[in-house]
């Protein structure tokens, strides 16, 4: 194969990159208006069976095309690339079509313990996009390892942009016609394996653009068997997977527990329904804030491994450290941020301020989920794949064991704490891990600065907000909840700069390190 220049593959992470910012954004956005026209109960019927489409796209979308473009590019002759992928092809083809027919057969049963047997035909609906994820994941898997990232990047914003134009349509139409939202989520769900079609014809585009003869290439011998491949698809595509969707795991526990929770704890189903679907705003929120977070973290974290390979540990010590300071010092002023403003932004967002406490203890999460993916990453830089997997498996089994005892006994807030403690538990085992490898981000008193500052922050933004109030009382409640969100964001930034800034939270080189510092760091100085 012709060797890539640095260029080009440069050219394509930032390409891929980019392409993914925006599909993520699209995803957190698009809910939204959507809870706007279906209201909580149609919003919880969606929520409910969300999270096992999240799993599937994460895996067909980022986890396994990661993995998949990794032994791509430790195979050298072509042909010995395509024998790879149609092996590969077949043992993922196997998995999609045994998942496929158990949601199929037992979407009832999955329903009822979900507490809701009415969801069954939206299981069933979201289960024919498993049938796509094969051929996503492989073809986006080799053009990834060929260090081409447009056909990837190009699918995964047409796969997003045409699920969210189904979504809001069935959205309108079902308001307009006044379906019942079980008809309605079936219907919205639809919108994964359509979105997975169109997906799908624009890799076979590229595939036979490229002239590639994968059926050709079964026959052929290969270095690696089905058993083995298998084997490391497992372990190492598991592992990528699983760490990309662990806020969406989080999730499904939600789904088999906070319902049933409610229910036992004394509620009407139709109350239940609808405090899940308030306590389901918090989604979009932490996946906002977590785009904010890991969009910079994210350009950062390929240079770790490059620098480990050739051997200079102690300049893969001081990026690391300085990646995880500025991630969480960035997610900690999100998170805090959204907290202060949070009466204005469920306002703004969600038509009122049901759920304001719970949302709150909610974003925390942004956090803590920054921090785990960072150490994620880091540690599977230093090939420490079992260490990540015992990371998740601790968050999970706090979360599973917990949370519909926390729902009981606390209502829907019990919940969010729970998933905080969870990843709370998950974040202090990876870091416990870290430090043994000489990897204490936090010294010098960062963490209190950052405490310090951020309850400034907070007190200042509430302070600022009886003076929006006082401008906009006259305002519609949306258009005032915007004015008073867009003065205390600029508030919370202006405050949380300046002390960062006198407090020296960071240093001069990591202040550098974000886009344009030299230019705004003058004007703070001033």
């Amino acid at each position: 194969m012709q060797r890539k220049s640095m260029k080009t593959v440069m050219q394509g992470a930032l390409l891929l990159s980019v392409a993914s910012l925006i599909a993520k954004i699209l995803s957190a956005v698009y809910r939204v208006p959507f809870q706007n026209m279906v209201g909580n109960t149609g919003f919880y019927v969606y929520q409910q069976i969300y999270p096992i489409y999240g799993i599937g796209m994460t895996f067909a979308l980022s986890g396994l095309p990661m993995f998949i473009s990794k032994l791509v590019a430790e195979n050298e002759s072509a042909e010995n690339k395509l024998t790879l992928i149609s092996r590969l092809f077949i043992i993922l083809a196997g998995f999609s079509v045994a998942l496929f027919l158990f949601l199929q057969g037992f979407a009832l049963p999955i329903a009822s313990t979900m507490g809701d047997p009415s969801l069954t035909p939206i299981i069933r609906s979201v289960s024919w996009m498993f049938l796509f994820s094969p051929f996503l994941a492989i073809s986006r898997g080799y053009f990834q390892g060929q260090y081409d990232m447009r056909p990837t990047a190009l699918s995964q914003l047409v796969e997003q942009a045409i699920r969210v134009t189904v979504i809001l349509v069935v959205a309108y139409w079902a308001m307009s016609q006044r379906w019942n939202v079980y008809k309605m989520g079936t219907w919205a769900m639809s919108s994964a394996p359509i979105a997975a079609i169109f997906a799908s014809a624009v890799m076979l585009y590229a595939v036979r653009a490229r002239h590639l003869k994968v059926t050709a290439a079964i026959k052929r011998p290969v270095l690696s068997s089905y058993g083995h491949l298998a084997k490391r698809m497992l372990i190492e595509g598991g592992t990528i997977s699983l760490f990309a969707s662990m806020m969406v795991l989080l999730q499904l526990v939600d789904s088999f527990t906070v319902m049933r929770g409610l229910m036992i704890q004394g509620l009407p189903s139709m109350i239940a329904k609808s405090i899940k679907g308030v306590y389901d705003r918090g989604q979009p929120l932490v996946q906002l804030g977590l785009v904010v977070a890991t969009s910079f973290s994210s350009s950062l974290l390929p240079s770790l491994t490059e620098t480990l390979n050739r051997g200079f540990h102690s300049q893969f010590v001081r990026q690391a450290n300085t990646v995880v300071r500025i991630s969480v010092a960035i997610a900690t002023a999100a998170s805090v941020g959204l907290i202060a403003l949070m009466p204005e932004v469920n306002v703004l967002l969600f038509g009122n301020q049901q759920g304001n406490r719970m949302l709150s203890v909610y974003v925390l999460s942004i956090i803590l989920a920054t921090l785990i993916m960072i150490d994620n990453s880091i540690l599977q830089s230093l090939n420490q794949f079992m260490v990540t997997i015992a990371g998740l498996a601790i968050g999970l089994l706090i979360k599973i064991m917990f949370n519909q005892w926390a729902v009981v006994r606390f209502g829907a807030i019990g919940a969010s704490w729970v998933t905080v403690v969870a990843l709370l538990g998950m974040a202090g085992f990876l870091r416990h891990q870290l430090r043994n490898e000489n990897l204490a981000a936090f010294k010098r008193g960062f963490l209190g600065k950052l405490l310090l500052i951020s309850l400034i922050m907070m007190g200042a933004v509430r302070v600022a907000m009886p003076i929006g109030n006082w401008l906009t009382a006259a305002w519609s409640p949306r258009m005032a909840a915007l004015f008073d969100a867009s003065l205390g964001i600029l508030v919370g930034v202006l405050v949380f700069m300046l002390l960062a800034l006198k407090l020296n939270l960071l240093t001069l080189r990591e202040w550098l390190l974000l886009p344009k510092a030299n230019h705004w760091l003058r004007w703070f100085k001033k």
